[in-house]
Parts: structure tokens; sequence; C-alpha cells
């Protein structure tokens, strides 16, 4: 018994040596953020499959002024799936196999990596878990991105610490991006970009302010409202940031930084004045100091796709820390 035990922990010894040789061997992740590299025979992609696969993962984004994809696919054959091919950040396999499955690994054949696996026996059984899989492997991919996303902040990153010091709250971001007002407990802080301007708004609301009820998205917008009237001014007296009249926005349930919050997405606009754009806006639950933590980043690129710059700005909302020493309760 002694003795097969022992055999027993070498074996394991030389499986996770084995593991670990095979991680430090991996290359690092290749690709665009939002791109996802799809393998599949050619006369799949061409029919039914390959509308499944689009239907999911080339749906149309929410809260953008006209229609861009979730994911900018690249689609190639098993064929030309060797090399560095293999070194994409998001991959999705479609193939078939007298087994159905649908499966997520990591790091497969690179680093940081997500690689879904759908296979069926049919082509009716694929698409049917292509479907069933897609919410959860989206999930991931997006997941996947956000933190290379935030990873490639660390290459020059701002180093103000405003923020931190009259909120007690931190961002990590891009240098690029600098504070253009500070009014009130009130950032407004900017990013210039070819056609425009990348913006990131942080305040604070009274805890409880925003109702859990349906009133909910009311109460949003009309925070959202008054900040615009009171710090985000337009060209002449009467024109400031509103929430765009015409369409409701979109509002789920979420947690940044470990807390409860809510995310809206949506499109803003200028009062009395033709310019608008997309929005992502965070209410965070900061229970301890008796308050809200508004985040919220928004686009003005006129003529110019958007995705992903708003994906940036969620990213770096998602970097929210807490610093600040909670509120001593009074007794």
């Amino acid at each position: 018994m002694r003795h097969f035990l022992i055999a027993c922990l070498v074996l394991l010894s030389v499986v996770s040596c084995e593991e670990e040789r095979k991680k430090d061997y991996l290359p690092g992740s290749v690709g665009a953020i939002n791109s996802l590299s799809v393998v599949i025979t050619n006369d799949m992609w061409k029919g039914a499959v390959g509308d499944t696969i689009r239907k999911y993962y080339a749906a149309e984004v929410i809260g953008l002024p006209w229609v861009e994809p979730l994911f900018s696919i690249h689609q190639m054959p098993f064929e030309v799936f060797t090399g560095n091919t293999r070194s994409s950040r998001n991959i999705l396999v479609v193939r078939k196999d007298t087994a159905a499955v649908a499966g997520l690994k990591t790091d497969l054949y690179a680093e940081p990596q997500k690689v879904a696996i759908v296979q069926g026996p049919t082509e009716q059984v694929i698409m049917d878990k292509i479907a069933s899989s897609a919410q959860k492997n989206i999930a991931a991919f997006k997941k996947n991105d956000i933190a290379e996303n935030q990873r490639r902040f660390t290459r020059s990153l701002n180093r103000e610490t405003d923020l931190q010091q009259e909120l007690g709250i931190s961002l990590t971001m891009p240098s690029v991006y600098k504070i253009a007002k500070h009014e009130n407990n009130f950032f407004w802080i900017e990013r210039q970009i070819p056609k425009g301007t990348m913006n990131i708004l942080v305040y604070e609301m009274p805890l409880g302010s925003i109702p859990e009820d349906s009133t909910r998205v009311d109460a949003i917008v009309k925070m959202r409202d008054s900040i615009g009237e009171k710090y985000i001014p337009g060209r002449a007296e009467g024109m400031y940031m509103i929430t765009e009249k015409a369409y409701a926005p979109y509002v789920f349930d979420a947690e940044i930084a470990d807390r409860p919050a809510i995310e809206t997405k949506g499109m803003w606009e200028v009062k009395n004045f033709t310019m608008a754009g997309p929005f992502i806006n965070y209410i965070v639950e900061d229970v301890p100091n008796d308050r809200l933590v508004v985040l919220e980043g928004f686009t003005f690129a006129p003529s110019t796709n958007k995705r992903d710059y708003m994906f940036e700005l969620e990213a770096v909302l998602k970097t929210l820390e807490f610093h600040l020493e909670p509120v001593a309760q009074v007794e």
C-alpha cells in the first residue's frame, strides 16, 4: 500500500509539472477587442449553421445609434486553423461529431484565451447547441475582452489622485484621460479622439434615491437630466445634456466592485440642439458610506462607429475601487 501511495504521488507530481510546463510555453493571445475567430467548414458557414452563429454572435449591440455587431467575426476552415491562427483571444469551434457537446475551455492554445466548442451529429443538433450555449459563451468572451482592455490600460496610466482624495474611490484608466471639470464632488473626465471625445462622469447621490420598483427608469432619467442641466451645458443658454426622449434606456441589475449596482444603457442628446450619442451608466451602492456612487461613460463621435469606444469606457468603469473609510455610525 505504501509503495502504491508513493507511486500515485509521483504520478500526480509529474502530471502537475507537465501542466505547468505546458502553460509556460503558451504564447500570448492576439486579436482586436470585440473580435471572434469562428472555425467551421466553409459549407456550414454559408448555410443555416452560419446563419445561427451570426444570429447570436453578430447580434446588434444595444444602446448604440445604429446597428453594430457584438463581435467582428473572422471565419476560417479547419485546414487554416494551425500555428498562429490558434492564438486568437476568443475562438468558437463548430464541427460535426457523433457526440453532441457545447463546452468552454480556457487557455487551450494561448493565454489568456477562451475557446468555445460546439459539435453534434447533425446540423440541427449543432444549431440547437449554438443557441443554448450562446449566452454563456458571449459572457465569457466579453469578460475576457474587458480584462484584456484593462490590462492594456497599465501601459500608460492616468496618475491623477483627485477622485480618491475627494470621493474615496479610484478608476484605472489610460493617461490620455484627463480631468476636465471638478465641481461640488462632480468629476468630468475626458479623452480626445480623432472625431470627438470619450467622457466619464463621476458623482454621488443619496442612498435610496433610486427606487427598486417600476419607477426606477424614470428616476434614473430624472437624475441624469438634472446632472446634465447643472454640469454639462451646450453651446447656448437652455442647451444641456439629457436622456434621449424618443427611446427609453435599457436598465439591468449588475455588480461593480463586488457591490450591487444598476446598469443603464441608452442615448443622450442635447436639449434644443442636434447633438447626441450613446451612454453607459452604473449606479453603485456604497452602504458603508450612506451613498450611491454614479459612474457614466458617454461618447461624442459623429459619423463614427462607437462600439469599441463604449466598450473601453465600460472597461474603465468596471475598475472601480473603494478606498474611503466607512462613515462613523452615530449611536
